[in-house]
């Protein structure tokens, strides 16, 4: 990895970064990161991963081991899921809460073995979580690895996906299940392969040394290609998710918001044996009812909901906007936002504050869009 100066100080570039140079991408700063926002278009990348498959990088994401004979069971103390639970070669959706319930980031747990986990943290929380989890770790007999700058990690999404990814590698993508990992090679690169991704499509994401991903993401660029296919940018991927209703960190999680505001409730196990940090705080929230819920909701008025804007019940400022863009697969403008919980029932009426005028809105079931194969 390399550091290069933007802005008055130094953030990190992916080891593809040179690709991303020669494919012309404009590039921005993001969570630390020096990272490809468009390569095309949005829009184009965008309709790409939903309509055929693109490939994104994705080496800026944090990957810390925690390995040893009380791994499962101190990870569960850590995190409010339970990773004991899982199957070797499975994976679940978690967050790292702080003890007032707060989320400290949004993770994927991988179960590697026995008592081998990879917990994949978002790049701007990286070190946050490593730190978190050392603490939380104490005495157990168990040991934190960080190996976010020795990991690359790359991925494919789209319909397309299989038929791209399948003639490079020896994993058997037909048996590997949602939310599962195997280790095989990918272009004849020892690798770890998890059916995961935040686009809403179906796709997979490639783990390799970091030292070997520019060879991966060669070889991965030109059966894309052929595919009618395309990088993608970070910007179609906000697009991506946003449609799918996948929540991302700064926006619809922080520290002063709990899961159960998020919606995610179901991802915090309170009926796992022992203790973990902010279990207290959750079940009062489980108990009492949260203070804010996340919605969607679609623009019925000119002008498209950005992170910020108030959101109005009448007379009444009901909440705020986290995220909001023009959908390119349906058409019109769509946007999650946080209300009062008695602003939350499907076909609500609103208004989005935008530019001093009140825009109406309306609240929709969440996702936007909900692939069909």
């Amino acid at each position: 990895m390399t550091d290069a100066a933007v802005k008055g100080h130094a953030v990190l570039e992916t080891p593809l970064a040179d690709r991303h140079a020669a494919l012309r991408a404009r590039m921005i700063e993001f969570s630390g990161w020096r990272m490809p926002v468009q390569y095309t278009s949005i829009i184009e990348e965008h309709r790409a991963v939903r309509e055929r498959v693109g490939l994104f990088d994705l080496s800026h994401m944090g990957e810390l081991i925690v390995e040893g004979p009380d791994a499962g069971p101190a990870l569960a103390g850590a995190v409010v899921t339970n990773p004991p639970a899982l199957a070797i070669g499975r994976a679940h959706y978690s967050m790292i809460c702080a003890a007032d319930g707060g989320i400290i980031d949004d993770l994927i747990i991988y179960r590697l073995a026995e008592d081998r986990f990879m917990v994949v943290a978002n790049a701007g929380n990286a070190q946050v979580v490593s730190d978190a989890l050392a603490e939380r770790l104490g005495s157990a007999r168990a040991v934190l690895d960080d190996q976010s700058l020795a990991t690359g990690l790359v991925a494919v999404q789209g319909p397309r996906s299989v038929d791209v990814l399948g003639p490079h590698t020896d994993v058997d993508l037909a048996a590997l299940r949602y939310y599962a990992m195997a280790e095989g090679t990918v272009a004849g690169i020892p690798a770890q392969v998890g059916r995961t991704g935040y686009t809403g499509e179906d796709g997979f994401e490639v783990f390799v040394e970091t030292r070997r991903v520019g060879e991966l993401w060669d070889v991965l660029l030109d059966a894309v290609r052929s595919a009618d296919g395309l990088p993608v940018g970070l910007g179609a991927r906000d697009t991506l998710r946003l449609e799918a209703g996948m929540p991302l960190y700064g926006n619809e999680l922080d520290a002063a918001t709990n899961p159960f505001e998020a919606g995610l409730g179901r991802v915090v196990k309170l009926d796992k044996p022992g203790d973990f940090v902010g279990r207290a705080a959750l079940e009062r929230v489980a108990a009492d009812g949260p203070k804010k819920s996340l919605v969607g909701m679609t623009m019925e008025g000119r002008g498209i909901a950005r992170h910020g804007y108030p959101v109005h019940a009448g007379e009444r400022r009901t909440g705020v906007i986290t995220s909001g863009t023009q959908s390119p697969t349906l058409g019109v403008p769509i946007a999650m936002a946080y209300v009062a919980p008695a602003d939350t029932e499907a076909g609500t009426a609103l208004e989005v504050e935008i530019r001093d005028a009140r825009v109406a809105a309306r609240v929709v079931p969440l996702p936007f869009y909900r692939r069909t194969t």
